[in-house]
Order: structure tokens, then sequence, then C-alpha cells
């Protein structure tokens, strides 16, 4: 695979930003890969995802960063350029439903999802043998009841010494404490069964069986300290009818979870996602 620094750029929307970025690259005979672009009449504020082919600049990851940094400067860029060779490192979480870790494990373990995982965390110890077949730590923190605090530091404390770009709750069926959440803004990716805002919190299939809905869901989105609220990173749909009951929807919607989980991953790992009040920009 080609190897490519991907620049990522949130500012002001205002002539000229196009062109300054595109000509300092062109003056270092750099190759613009790939370029996405999005000015949002609403906010004034505009977006740019470019990828660059490393191999076509006369220098290395640090000295474009030394080399943009004026320009950012100038437009009041918020920005960072990442390698797309250094993987980013992320702990998944899950509790005893295995249908979405299996998924993303397959995935990284064929390739697909290139990401690094240094382990996974779990309330449960259900799915120890599985994940340590992989050949991955699993870290088991209970979580109980009657004081959670304790057991949310632990999982802190985990996510601190692994180093952690990025925590993935893969049907982790506790909700985290606002100060972890805030700790990781735009970090913390969980998917969701149901196609939010709909049928937030505990048991959503059942919501949806109860309202006779025609179409059930699944949102991955980014985990804020407000419950199923934050920034929707991918959305997908299956339908459904009369005939289909509480459990038929659990079962249909394990499909559409683990897909719509890996694709939402996939675009944080590739920078793809740009995260604006609470809204995203998804360069797909």
């Amino acid at each position: 695979m080609q190897r490519t620094y991907r620049l990522v750029i949130s500012c002001p929307d205002q002539v000229g930003i196009v062109s300054s970025v595109s000509t300092l690259i062109a003056e270092f005979g750099g190759w613009i890969t790939e370029a996405s672009q999005f000015a949002d009449a609403g906010s004034g504020w505009f977006f740019m995802r470019y990828e660059v082919d490393a191999g076509s600049l006369p220098f290395g990851l640090e000295d474009l960063r030394r080399a943009f940094a004026p320009i950012a400067e100038r437009f009041g860029m918020s920005w960072h350029i990442a390698d797309s060779e250094a993987p980013k490192r992320v702990i998944l979480m899950a509790s005893k439903e295995a249908h979405c870790l299996s998924d993303l494990l397959y995935r990284w373990r064929s390739g697909d999802l290139p990401f690094v995982i240094p382990c996974v965390i779990s309330n449960h110890d259900d799915l120890r043998d599985f994940v340590e077949w992989h050949g991955i730590k699993y870290i088991h923190i209970p979580v109980p009841r009657e004081d959670k605090s304790e057991a949310f530091q632990r999982v802190r404390e985990t996510v601190a010494e692994h180093a952690a770009d990025a925590v993935v709750l893969a049907r982790y069926m506790q909700i985290l404490p606002p100060d972890l959440c805030d700790a990781y803004p735009a970090r913390i990716i969980n998917i969701h069964h149901s196609f939010l805002p709909s049928f937030v919190g505990a048991r959503p299939y059942h919501q949806a069986s109860a309202r006779g809905v025609k179409l059930i869901g699944a949102t991955c989105h980014y985990v804020t300290s407000e419950l199923d609220a934050g920034p929707i990173i991918e959305q997908d749909v299956i339908r459904v009818n009369h005939h289909n009951s509480a459990s038929d929807m659990v079962r249909l919607g394990r499909d559409v979870e683990k897909t719509v989980l890996a694709r939402g991953l996939r675009y944080h790992l590739e920078d793809r996602v740009m995260v604006h009040a609470n809204k995203t920009i998804v360069f797909a």
C-alpha cells in the first residue's frame, strides 16, 4: 500500500485556503493522491482532507509539519498531519455479546483494518478465551452496581497505560462516566443498536417493536457525557415488518451493528472524520 501523509484541516471559511495549501505541496513536488473539501455555509466553516504521496516529498513528516505551520497560523486552522504507516492504537471494550468484537478481530487479523490492539477490556470474563486465542491481552474489570467509580478509574488508567489513540465500545453495556468521556473527546467510538436519535438508552429493539417501526438500524457515534447523543459517524438500516418480534429484530440488527461499527472505525482510522459542534463531516 502506498504510504501517504494525511493533512486534515478545519478553519473559518475564507478566500485562498485551497490555493495556499495546494501551492505549498506543489512547491516541494508533492503529489496529492486524494483531495476532499467542504464549505459549510451555515456555520461559515471550511473543512479539508488531503492525502499526499509521502515518497513524492523531499523530506519526512516533521519537516512537512514545520513547512505547513505558517499557513495554518495565517488562516487560524485546527489541523494535523498523520502518517498512513503509523497505525492507531485502539482498545476494544465489550461485555458478553461477541458479534461486533468478533467482526473487528477478524478484520484486524486479516489486515482489512490496519490498527494495533493493545488489549481488550471487559466487565465480564465470558470472552477471555476467544480474545486470548487471537494473542491479545484480556483485561477483566468488573463493574459492580453499587459503586462503579473504582472500576472506571481502572479503565481510565488502563487506557492511559496502553497509550491508546482511540477506544471502541463494541457492545460494552455500561454507561461511561462524564469525566472519562470528557478526557477523550472524539476518541471513544460506540455502536448503538438503533437509528439514533430514535430509541436511545436500553433495549432499543424492544422499543422499536412496541412502536411497530418498519426500519431498524444502528448508529456509530463518538461518546460524550450525554447518553447516545454524541456526533454521529455512520448509520445504516434494515427493513422489518409486523411479523418480526423483538427477538427477530435483535438477530437482524446484529449484522447491521457490526458493519456500521466497522465502517465508522475505518473512517476514524483513516482520519476521514472531522467534528464541528455536535456534527461530523465524513470524507468517506
